[in-house]
């Protein structure tokens, strides 16, 4: 029999909803759509949506190509990306799946009385022969993820590392963690390949007690992260230096010396590196691998107004930030903050002196809008976020609101 599969969906740009930046192949059919933006999408596809909302530039017509980011397209059409219910809600009727666009889909932008509404270029969702590849199949179950192909919100790679890498931790739960506490021949630094040994805190030894093999992620110890307004300490930041395998449990050994005295010794647990982004120490300490899981992540905006900080920079000691580099903000899910949230970044006005006022008084620019970010990780006082675009350099300590 002859299977056409389709080289894309009939997801058109509204998408902007969900990227996954996961370890394994998602499907749209999972990603969520809340009801808030089924309902503005449904408004928007009745009226449109106005011109003075479109992006200066804004494209009659524009083809999806490889490399292309749902963030980056969205930009072209709309002043505010992370509104993709209401690019949805531009072409409701051929968008069924709001959450995949693919290369080679042609959008075009129509303008009348005032609104502006989006639709595919053959009128059909994108569906033409030359979008399909004939393959033929013996009958057996086959299953293809056509996510893969899919265009992500942001790249993948300039947030994959980070849902691992760092963590923030209380002081007093990294202390309790099960540590390194020897190496084979006395090292003191490990790689890859190396055997060690580590045993629990506080009473609760490393055990392998389960039919699967346990993973552990190994952390270097946590550094302070400071609120730059107050000096308040918000939480801890644990360093990501690799994985390590446990072997065998940790247990005790009854020993008897030359007089005849039984003491009873601690057989630390074996581990072995089986990952090392840099060198493992004796003293690092180990944290459960969390399971695999799916990540989405639908840019939006705050639900109430949010005044913040940018705390510290990852990864550099250094107090200057670029475009995609990820900082960490005093605001976490305390403060209404998840995963998506898109913030403004302000750039901080300059005090002058107004020259022409006999009095010389002191002048206090208003703050300007210096770019957006959006957090992809947030703990309850602190979160990370990716700088994604910006006019200017960013630093520790600049402030940051809800975008507008």
């Amino acid at each position: 029999m002859t299977i056409h599969l389709m080289a894309k969906s009939k997801a058109a740009l509204a998408v902007l909803a969900a990227i996954s930046c996961t370890m394994a192949p998602a499907f749209a059919q999972e990603l969520p759509i809340t009801s808030a933006q089924q309902a503005t999408a449904k408004d928007v596809a009745q009226k449109g949506v106005p011109l003075s909302e479109l992006a200066p530039n804004a494209p009659e017509r524009y083809t999806i190509v490889p490399g292309d980011t749902l963030w980056a397209v969205s930009k072209l059409f709309l002043k505010t990306p992370w509104r993709w219910p209401e690019l949805w809600g531009m072409n409701l009727e051929q968008i069924k799946n709001p959450h995949r666009i693919y290369p080679g889909q042609v959008l075009l932008l129509l303008r009348s009385n005032g609104m502006a509404t989006l639709r595919m270029e053959d009128g059909s969702g994108g569906l033409t022969d030359s979008n399909l590849s004939t393959v033929r199949v013996s009958p057996k179950n086959r299953y293809a993820a056509m996510s893969e192909n899919a265009l992500p919100t942001l790249r993948p790679s300039a947030i994959e590392p980070f849902l691992a890498e760092p963590i923030i931790v209380d002081a007093a739960e990294f202390a309790a963690a099960p540590r390194i506490v020897s190496a084979q021949e006395g090292r003191v630094l490990l790689t890859r390949g190396d055997r060690a040994y580590a045993r629990g805190q506080a009473g609760a030894p490393l055990l392998d007690d389960q039919d699967q093999e346990k993973i552990y992620r190994v952390f270097r110890s946590a550094t302070p992260l400071k609120d730059p307004g107050t000096g308040l300490v918000l939480g801890y930041e644990a360093i990501y230096a690799g994985k390590a395998r446990l072997m065998s449990s940790e247990t005790t050994s009854e020993e008897v010396d030359t007089e005849g005295k039984t003491s009873t010794a601690i057989v630390p647990a074996r581990i072995d590196i089986i990952l090392a982004k840099e060198e493992i120490r004796v003293g690092d300490r180990l944290l459960p691998e969390p399971p695999r899981q799916v990540r989405t992540y639908t840019p939006h905006a705050p639900r109430d107004a949010v005044s913040g900080r940018i705390v510290s920079v990852y990864g550099t000691a250094v107090e200057n930030a670029a475009q995609n580099q990820v900082v960490v903000i005093n605001k976490g899910s305390l403060d209404g903050i998840d995963a998506g949230t898109v913030l403004a970044i302000l750039k901080n006005g300059a005090r002058v002196i107004d020259k022409q006022d006999e009095t010389r008084p002191l002048l206090k620019l208003p703050d300007e809008r210096n770019g957006l970010m959006m957090v992809f990780r947030s703990f309850e006082r602190l979160s990370y976020a990716l700088i994604l675009d910006i006019t200017d350099g960013v630093r520790v300590g600049d402030r940051l609101a809800s975008p507008k």
